[in-house]
């Protein structure tokens, strides 16, 4: 039997809502999970209006071929979201497939939930989110070219271009592990500084993530980035001068070198 998830793909308005875990991203996990085949449901309008009894004999019996279904305890299907779990297990009973009801999930004592998970991320709570996710949140992009001004001052960034439905967390800088040629690259992370924002000190009017490693020289364009956030260090302001800009890299620097190395 093989292991199998499913993900409806809204046609609502929720598609532009930015995402957590945007899909690539969800595969490598899933794929780590075990899973070994990925349904993508077209969530369109004929979807939705099955059902539950239909959902479960058309997509489940008829065309996946259910052998045994798991799904979490807040789990709502069919036309309204009428369905519940319970209401799943009572119908493919009928057809004696298994269903396997997963309880919620809490942390001291709170409900572990993608909601929490954002206001944490907006708050730069990093820690939080990170226990929340069970594993550090992740930005994955490639390196675009920049303006270049890192260089002049002596710290380098990449410019990293996430997906478009990628959450950003709080604008502000972060310590940070980079992975360099993505997901299976096996080397060693490097320690790094990130930057969220708009770049006030050089009147900059788009936001950006840029990454300075530490101790590290190279070229990265065109590279895949995996970058693994920490900590939250301060949020991000507006300087005088490109001397004082350079000044406070330099302290964040020290800073996430601290955080770090240190562990």
């Amino acid at each position: 039997m093989l292991p199998l998830r499913l993900i409806p793909r809204s046609f609502s308005q929720e598609k532009s809502r930015a995402l957590l875990t945007p899909l690539p991203e969800k595969e490598h996990y899933l794929k780590a999970l075990g899973v070994e085949q990925l349904v993508l449901l077209p969530f369109d309008r004929e979807l939705a209006s099955l059902t539950p009894e239909d959902f479960v004999g058309k997509i489940l019996v008829q065309y996946l071929q259910a052998q045994q279904i798991s799904v979490g305890q807040d789990f709502r299907f069919g036309r309204q979201r009428a369905g519940t779990a319970e209401t799943l297990r009572a119908i493919a009973a009928h057809y004696e497939i298994p269903v396997v009801i997963t309880p919620l999930f809490t942390c001291e004592g709170d409900r572990i939930s993608s909601s929490a998970i954002r206001q944490a991320l907006e708050q730069g709570n990093v820690q939080s989110a990170n226990q929340l996710l069970d594993r550090p949140y992740t930005l994955i992009g490639e390196v675009v070219q920049g303006q270049q001004l890192g260089r002049t001052i002596g710290f380098p960034t990449a410019n990293l271009q996430t997906p478009p439905d990628k959450f950003l967390p709080r604008q502000g800088v972060y310590s940070v592990w980079v992975q360099i040629g993505g997901w299976h690259n096996p080397a060693k992370p490097l320690p790094g500084v990130m930057n969220i924002g708009n770049r006030p000190t050089v009147n900059g009017t788009q936001q950006t993530v840029e990454i300075h490693l530490l101790d590290w020289a190279g070229d990265l364009y065109g590279q895949t980035l995996v970058v693994r956030l920490e900590n939250f260090l301060r949020p991000e302001q507006k300087f005088s001068s490109l001397d004082e800009l350079k000044t406070q890299i330099a302290q964040d620097s020290q800073v996430a070198r601290s955080h770090l190395l240190s562990r």
